[in-house]
C-alpha cells in the first residue's frame, strides 16, 4: 500500500524553513499532469463502452461522456468561451452536471457549481458577482435564475448543442489559468468566490490517484452537494483515471443505513462520506465481503474513531476552499484512541503546513499555533475582492521567492511527536456545521435586515458536528418580537436552509467586551423564557408524548420541547431524523417511514401516528402474541 503524505513540514527552528522537497520537484509532479479534458478523452479511446457515470440507472459511458461534452464545448467556445471565461451550471448533482464540468474544461473556461436549492437572493449575487460568460441550467431551475448580460444554455432542450461536433475544440491549457470559481460564506455578509487554477486541480488530483491506488476498476460514490468543493474532488482523481462515479439518491445519501447498504450493493470501492454521516457508518456492522477500500471524511471534527474490523480504512482530511479541498490526511486508526480525537494528518504532497503564532514565527512543536499553507494546492485568491486576498494570502516569510504565499486559514493546531497535526478548532468566530463552512456575520447581516431587529450575534451550541446547532440572539427596535417562524420565512430569501438558525433566543441587550465587541462566550444558554416559538408552549400531555419528549431533547440538546414545535426547525435534520426513527421503533415497538417524520414533525403529531401503529399492531396479533406483550 502506498504512504498518504510524502513530506511533514514540521518546524525545527523559528527562523529556517521546514526541511521540504527540492521545489524543483514539486512542480515536476504537477507539471506532469496531463489536462483534465486530454486525460478523460484518452480513457474514451481506450475503453468506450466502460461506465463513466451512473446515476438511478442513467449511465454514461466514456464514450458518450467524450461525446456530449465535447458538443457542448463547443457550444460554448461559440459563446464566446475560452481562457478566464467563467461558466455558471445551476444542474445539481448529476451526469449532466459532471458532463457540462467537463465540457467547460474542455472549451478552456472555468466552472461555477450552483446548487438550485439555493435561495434566489443568493444564487443571483454569485452570478452578478462572478459575471459568467454562460449559465447553463435545466428547463425548470433557469425559469428561477434572474437574468444577466449572460447566454443561457437549457441543457436538454438546448438544439443548438446538437448540431455542433463531437470532436474536441482546438484549446491549449496552460497550468496557471482558472479551473473553477467556488463560493463559499463570507464575513462582510455577503459569499466570497475561490478562484482554483488547473495546477491547483492537477496536484490534487495526482496526490490522490497516488495516495489510493486509483485505477480503472475503481468505482467511486459522488455524494456531496455541487455548492460544496468536496465534489471537485469526488470527480475528476476518478474519471482521469477510467473509474465510474456513482451517484445515489437524495434520501439514500443522507440514511446511514441506506447508504451503507447502497455503497455495499453498488461494490463502491472509495467514498468521501461528510464527518457527521461517516461516525454513524464507522459503528455500523458491515459486511466482510464489502468492496469498499477507503472510507474519507473531513469537513468537520471527527469525534469518534471506528470500530474494530471494519472492512476498509477510514481516513481523515482536512483543507479550507482555498487550499484546493484536502491540506492534510491521515488513516485513523483505532488504537490511537487513548490519545485523543482523530488527528487531521499530515500535509499531502507538494503542500507546506505551518504552524504560526500572532508573530508569524514557528511555535515550538507540540504548542498550539495558527495553521498556514503553502504549496501548489494554494488557490489564485477570492474573485474581485482584492483587498481579501491580499489579507488572506500573504507573503511567505520562509521563502525567497517573492511570489510565495501563505494561507491563514483561521485554524488552531499544533503538532504531535509523530508529525500528525491536532487539529484545535478555530481563531476566529467561523462555523463549522455538517460539512458547511459558516460565516456568523453572514447570517448576522440577514436578520438585522428584518424591520424589527435592533442587533444580532450568531454561535454555533452543540458538543460535535452532529449536534450542533446555530443559535441566533437577537434584540428588538420596538419590544415586540416575530415568531420564530416569521424570522425563518424572512431569512429563507436570502439563506440557504444549512444557514438557517434552528433557536432564536430572545435578549435586551447582547453581552459585550472590554472592547465594547459582543462577548459570544458570554451568550446565555436558550431557555423557554426566551426562545421564541411560533406558538405558546404545550407540555407534553399523553405519556407517549412524554417518552417522544425526552426522546427529542435528548437527540436535538435541549432542555424542553413543546408538543407543537416542528423537528425541522428545532434543527433537526435527516440524518437525525434517521436516528429519532430508530430510537422511536426501539421505544415504541413500530417500524415508521422517514418519510412521515416531514409529514408530521411534531410531537403531538408523531404521537398520533405512534399510537395508530401501536393499534394496528396489536390489532393484528394473536390471542398469544397479545398476552406475551403484556406479560
Amino acid at each position: 500500500m502506498s504512504t498518504l503524505n510524502t513530506r511533514i513540514a514540521m518546524p525545527e527552528t523559528q527562523s529556517l524553513r521546514p526541511q521540504t522537497l527540492p521545489h524543483g520537484f514539486l512542480h515536476e509532479v504537477a507539471d506532469s499532469i496531463a489536462p483534465i479534458s486530454q486525460t478523460v478523452a484518452m480513457r474514451a479511446t481506450a475503453a468506450p463502452d466502460a461506465i463513466a457515470v451512473e446515476a438511478g440507472g442513467e449511465m454514461l459511458t466514456y464514450s458518450e461522456l467524450d461525446a456530449r461534452s465535447n458538443q457542448l464545448a463547443n457550444r460554448l467556445v461559440e459563446l464566446g468561451v475560452g481562457r478566464e471565461t467563467v461558466v455558471a451550471l445551476a444542474l445539481g448533482r448529476s451526469p449532466e452536471s459532471v458532463m457540462s464540468s467537463l465540457a467547460v474544461l474542455k472549451a478552456g473556461g472555468a466552472y461555477l457549481p450552483l446548487d438550485p436549492a439555493y435561495p434566489a437572493e443568493r444564487l443571483a449575487f454569485m452570478l452578478n458577482d462572478a459575471q459568467p460568460q454562460v449559465l447553463i441550467a435545466n428547463s425548470e431551475v433557469s425559469q428561477h435564475l434572474p437574468a444577466g448580460p449572460w447566454s443561457v444554455i437549457e441543457i436538454g432542450a438546448d438544439r443548438e448543442i446538437d448540431r455542433c461536433s463531437t470532436l474536441a475544440p482546438a484549446i491549449e491549457t496552460t497550468k496557471d489559468q482558472l479551473a473553477y470559481v467556488i463560493y463559499s460564506s463570507g464575513s462582510t455578509g455577503q459569499p466570497k468566490g475561490v478562484e482554483v487554477t488547473i495546477e491547483n486541480l492537477s496536484n490534487l488530483i495526482s496526490w490522490h490517484q497516488r495516495a489510493f491506488e486509483v485505477s480503472a476498476k475503481d468505482r467511486a460514490s459522488h455524494l456531496a452537494s455541487v455548492g460544496f468543493d468536496a465534489a471537485v474532488w469526488e470527480v475528476w482523481p476518478y474519471l482521469t483515471a477510467g473509474a465510474s462515479l456513482h451517484l445515489p439518491d437524495e434520501s439514500t445519501r443522507v440514511s446511514p443505513e441506506s447508504l451503507r447498504d447502497w455503497l455495499v450493493a453498488n461494490q463502491i470501492t472509495i467514498s468521501f462520506i461528510p464527518t457527521a454521516l461517516a461516525e454513524s457508518l464507522m459503528q455500523m456492522d458491515w459486511p466482510a465481503e464489502t468492496a469498499l477500500r477507503f472510507l474519507l471524511t473531513g469537513a468537520d471534527t471527527l469525534h469518534r474513531y471506528p470500530q474494530t474490523g471494519l472492512p476498509f480504512e477510514v481516513v481523515n482530511n482536512y483543507g479550507p476552499t482555498e487550499c484546493t479541498v484536502v491540506t492534510t490526511s491521515g488513516r485513523v486508526d483505532s488504537s490511537n484512541e487513548a490519545n485523543g480525537l482523530p488527528t487531521i494528518g499530515q500535509s499531502i504532497a507538494n503542500c507546506e503546513v505551518f504552524i504560526l503564532d500572532e508573530n508569524l514565527c514557528q511555535v515550538a512543536p507540540g504548542a498550539a499555533g495558527e495553521l498556514y499553507v503553502g504549496g501548489l494546492n494554494l488557490a489564485r485568491g477570492y474573485r474581485n475582492r482584492p483587498d481579501l486576498t491580499a489579507a488572506k494570502f500573504i507573503c511567505d516569510p520562509f521563502s525567497e521567492g517573492q511570489s510565495a504565499r501563505l494561507y491563514r486559514t483561521g485554524d488552531l493546531a499544533r503538532y504531535l511527536p509523530n508529525g500528525d497535526i491536532a487539529y484545535l478548532g478555530r481563531a476566529d468566530e467561523q462555523i463549522k456545521i455538517l460539512g458547511y463552512r459558516i460565516e456568523p456575520m453572514e447570517i448576522e447581516a440577514a436578520i438585522d435586515r428584518h424591520p424589527a431587529i435592533a442587533s444580532s450575534a450568531v454561535v454555533a451550541r452543540g458538543s460535535n458536528c452532529s449536534e450542533k446547532r446555530l443559535t441566533a440572539y437577537i434584540t428588538m427596535r420596538n419590544g415586540t418580537a416575530p415568531s420564530a417562524a416569521e424570522l425563518r420565512e424572512f431569512l429563507k430569501t436570502s439563506l440557504p436552509d444549512y444557514m438557517l438558525p434552528s433557536i432564536f433566543a430572545r435578549l435586551d441587550r447582547l453581552p459585550l467586551t472590554a472592547n465594547g465587541k459582543v462577548d459570544r462566550a458570554g451568550l446565555p444558554e436558550p431557555t423557554i423564557e426566551n426562545t421564541l416559538r411560533d406558538e405558546d408552549f404545550i407540555a407534553p400531555g399523553t405519556p407517549i408524548e412524554t417518552r417522544l419528549a425526552k426522546i427529542l431533547c435528548s437527540l436535538l440538546n435541549l432542555s424542553e420541547v413543546s408538543v407543537n414545535d416542528n423537528f425541522f426547525l428545532l434543527g433537526g435534520h435527516s440524518l437525525l431524523g434517521t436516528q429519532l426513527i430508530a430510537k422511536i421503533r426501539s421505544a415504541f415497538g413500530v417500524d415508521m417511514a422517514l418519510r412521515t417524520l416531514f409529514d408530521a414533525p411534531s410531537i403531538a403529531e408523531l404521537s398520533s401516528e405512534i399510537e395508530r401503529l401501536i393499534f394496528a399492531r396489536v390489532e393484528n396479533m394473536s390471542e398469544e402474541e397479545a398476552q406475551a406483550l403484556l406479560a
